[in-house]
Order: C-alpha cells, then structure tokens, then sequence
C-alpha cells in the first residue's frame, strides 16, 4: 500500500442466520474499490470469536496487553490497521447487533482518531435508530463518525440481484466515499504528525 492509499474496513455487524448485511457490504465494497485511494477489506464479524464476557481491565487503559482471545487476532489486527472504516449494519429492536457492539467494546485505541461511516439497512427506518446509537458509542471512543450515509429502507424489496434498485444510490455512494476520503487523509496525517491524546 502506498502512501496515498488508505486502508478502509468495512465491517459487517450482524451474525443472524439468514442476514442481509455481506450482499451489502459486497456492493460497498464495490463501489469503495473503484473510487481512487482505498485499499479495501471487508471484515465479517461472523469468522471471528467474539465473546460476551471481557475482561476487568479496560482496554484504554491496558493498551496492547489487553487480553483477547485468540480467535480474535484477526480482527484487532484488521481494526489497528485501518484508516477508515465503513459498518455495515441492520436494525434489531431499534438498535444495533450485540455482535457488533461486543466487537467494539473488545477495542478501544484501534478505534481513536479514524473516520467511520454507516450503511444501514432494516425495515422502515432503514437502520436509522442503529446509526443513531452507534455513533454516540464510537464518538466515546474518540472516532469520528460522518453525518451523511447510506440508509435502506425495506431493503427486502429494494434489493435484487445483489444491487439497490434505486439508480440514484450509487452517486449517494460516492457522495459518502467523497467525504469518507477527505477526513481519512486528515486524520492519518494527524496519527502519523502526533500521537492522538486519548
């Protein structure tokens, strides 16, 4: 990866049977891949072993001794390595996956000073009360989560073969990804300037 290129995550949240979210991630990372300046990834929470019990110590404060499973090495290596990240995520009972925010909680620094944005999917809200929570855990976690993404009400019938039916939605795509690489620049050249004072 050179130096003007930018790792970008895009996380899928859920590990729900049946689940939706890789088909949307698979287009987004699409439709990251052509746009200049991103080396994409996508990082399926489902391959990961992610337990609901942590440990005492916060990961903040424990740093890189912070005890993870080992089935867990994969993902905090992807998680460090990133400069941006786009999660992928349904809409359960008004809110986000347990996977996902176990995800998180398993995390901290790998988290500080790096853009996130959303792509949500669900029933009529589109995943827009999940969107809504998640980005007050990720701003505690000091990442900086972009207020424009992409949302897709009744995604059941609004998706065929793969794509969005809707022929606006991929310029609503770039639109996104047009912000998501400004403030990724940003924020590595202020990582790589000073350490970030969490």
């Amino acid at each position: 990866m050179n130096s003007d290129t930018h790792k970008l995550v895009i996380l899928v949240g859920s590990v729900r049977e049946g689940r939706f979210g890789p088909v949307v991630a698979r287009w987004v990372a699409e439709q990251a891949a052509a746009y200049d300046g991103f080396e994409v990834e996508v990082v399926d929470l489902a391959a990961y072993d992610i337990p609901l019990t942590l440990p005492a110590e916060s990961p903040k404060h424990a740093g890189d001794a912070y005890p993870r499973p080992s089935g867990m090495s994969g993902l905090t290596a992807a998680l460090a390595a990133a400069d941006a990240f786009v999660i992928v995520t349904p809409e359960y009972n008004h809110s986000y996956p347990a996977s996902l925010k176990a995800a998180i909680d398993w995390h901290f620094t790998q988290w500080a000073a790096k853009p996130v944005a959303f792509v949500s999917y669900g029933g009529a809200a589109g995943g827009r009360h999940a969107v809504l929570h998640l980005e007050n855990v990720l701003t505690e976690l000091h990442a900086v989560t972009l207020r424009d993404g992409l949302a897709f009400p009744n995604y059941f019938t609004a998706w065929q073969d793969g794509r969005p039916l809707d022929p606006q939605v991929a310029g609503y795509a770039k639109a996104l990804l047009d912000q998501l690489a400004w403030w990724t620049a940003v924020l590595r050249a202020g990582r790589e300037a000073a350490p970030y004072p969490s």
